[in-house]
């Protein structure tokens, strides 16, 4: 977003000597992990006069080649083991005033303990865009007037506002839907965070915007003590990364932390008390307000639907009796219940930020899901084939599998700790049928015996390249004309394939080549 291409003298030209300190930054700050993140921080950092160590205990050809691209910014680097033995990214180099970290670090990870010993901070990638948004509104201004010094150009127009979606599934495509719907609207705006750009290159970076989409996992609101957004949402709550954050009240806790300071609007889902729970427990700015959004008809202050429609009860004169209608669930694709819960999600934050109803319509029709999340692959012999293996735990695949029925099941991978009654004994209902794939796919075969008994199995033991289109011809065999087969495996991927992605991919080929069999 064009702050790669500056150099640090350049970035201190625009913003004078003493950037560093007039932004609340130490002068020596470790930064851990060498991923996408990590690199990110660690340019900002140097770039605005900071002494910057990255540490990462790998040493592979991928780490070197960019230590040495670090290198040329004035960024040290430290990897695999030290002289002394220790891991690279377990010791904290001497002199370090502040660790900045990569979102996956755990908080019991040796670097933060001892940092913590030494009463030294770590924040991270999130935190470290927060406190930059003021410099990131100086550059530009400065790079407007062209003066050199942002103190010598016109004042900075104000930081873009931050609209904030976190929950244990569907971030990412409320994320995208807000950000369709803001465009709509004629605002200047971006999808960042953890969606997949590097939060910290959008607030430094060349473009202004009037507002941004900020996903944020409750990996990086844990290391974001002072993040105050202009609204926030919790979309839904349920177990996951347990073993990272220690136990579900702490997990809870973290997502909670989107809540902060909101200003404007808290948006929770009505139907998870947890949601609501974190609102009540929030300290908010006076005058900000909880707003739920429902898959029902919507009471005051509140989204949700009536007659299949989209209606708003909650930003409109005297919303005790009165209600706006903003689109018809049929302009959001696909119209799955879940999916219909993350537009009136993204409807309610943008309507907080004060976007016209139109615009939620017209963002919404124009929204297109990304791959691998409940997308339709085919059609064969009159199954309908769906891929959604973004489905990576049992509450995403819950949620997957309420949508249709029957279905025949392909489920399975790494459980991640996770366990499987409740999705069973909730979904049992929808089934005529599973094909289980991947390591741990015992669990689920054990947890349909106990609830779903009556239901088909078919135990795929192997997991070669073949083993996605050995699943998809058995769930074939199960399948009657007007089912689905859905792809919804509630684990992760990596048993089998390097990421959700290819095991989508995966999927939808093995399709294809079901499809080609069968009209030959």
């Amino acid at each position: 977003m064009g702050s790669g291409q500056v150099s640090n003298a350049e970035y201190l030209a625009l913003l004078g000597p003493d950037a560093r300190a007039r932004y609340g930054l130490p002068r020596n700050i470790t930064v851990a992990g060498l991923g996408v993140s990590g690199i990110s921080a660690a340019r900002a950092l140097a770039r605005l006069g900071a002494a910057v160590t990255v540490v990462d205990n790998g040493d592979g050809d991928a780490h070197r080649a960019r230590a040495a691209e670090l290198a040329e910014l004035g960024i040290r680097t430290r990897l695999g083991h030290l002289a002394d033995g220790a891991r690279a990214g377990e010791s904290l180099p001497e002199g370090t005033e502040l660790v900045v970290t990569s979102p996956g670090w755990k908080p019991d990870s040796p670097l933060f303990l001892e940092a913590a010993e030494a009463g030294v901070d770590v924040v991270g990638d999130v935190e470290i865009a927060w406190r930059l948004r003021d410099a990131g509104a100086a550059l530009r201004a400065a790079r407007a007037a062209g003066s050199g010094s942002a103190e010598a150009g016109s004042a900075p127009a104000a930081p873009a506002e931050w609209l904030a979606i976190t929950g244990t599934n569907g971030k990412t495509t409320t994320t995208q839907m807000l950000a369709s719907i803001l465009r709509a609207a004629g605002l200047r705006t971006a999808a960042v965070g953890n969606i997949g750009t590097p939060i910290i290159d959008v607030v430094l970076g060349e473009e202004t915007y009037d507002v941004l989409a900020v996903e944020l996992s409750s990996y990086q609101l844990h290391w974001a003590p002072s993040l105050r957004a202009h609204s926030g949402a919790v979309l839904n709550l349920a177990p996951d990364h347990l073993d990272w954050h220690g136990s579900m009240e702490a997990y809870a806790a973290d997502k909670g932390r989107i809540y902060e300071g909101n200003t404007v609007a808290c948006v929770y889902n009505v139907a998870d008390a947890a949601t609501e729970k974190l609102v009540e427990e929030a300290d908010v700015v006076e005058g900000c307000r909880a707003i739920g959004f429902t898959l029902g008809a919507p009471g005051p202050s509140m989204l949700g639907v009536v007659d299949g429609v989209l209606v708003d009860r909650a930003f409109v004169q005297n919303r005790q009796k009165n209600a706006q209608e903003l689109a018809e669930v049929g302009d959001v694709d696909p119209p799955a219940p879940h999916n219909i819960a993350n537009a009136l999600a993204a409807a309610a934050l943008a309507r907080a930020f004060g976007v016209e109803p139109k615009a939620v319509r017209d963002g919404l029709r124009a929204f297109r899901p990304d791959a691998h999340r409940i997308a339709r692959v085919a059609e064969v012999g009159g199954v309908t084939y769906i891929d959604d293996s973004k489905a990576t735990n049992t509450h995403a695949a819950e949620a997957s599998l309420a949508a249709y029925e029957p279905v025949v099941w392909i489920a399975g991978g790494l459980a991640k700790g996770a366990t499987f009654d409740e999705l069973v004994r909730t979904s049992a209902k929808q089934l005529r049928g599973a094909v289980l794939i991947g390591a741990d796919r015992a669990l689920i075969r054990d947890a349909l015996a106990r609830h779903a008994p009556e239901v088909p199995v078919v135990d795929l033991d192997r997991t070669d390249t073949g083993a996605m289109l050995a699943a998809v011809r058995e769930a074939a065999r199960l399948a009657e004309p007007g089912d689905t087969v859905l792809l919804a495996p509630a684990c992760a991927s990596m048993d089998m394939f390097v990421n959700y992605g290819e095991r989508g991919d995966a999927f939808a080929g093995a399709v294809r080549e079901l499809a080609a069999e069968q009209s030959a």
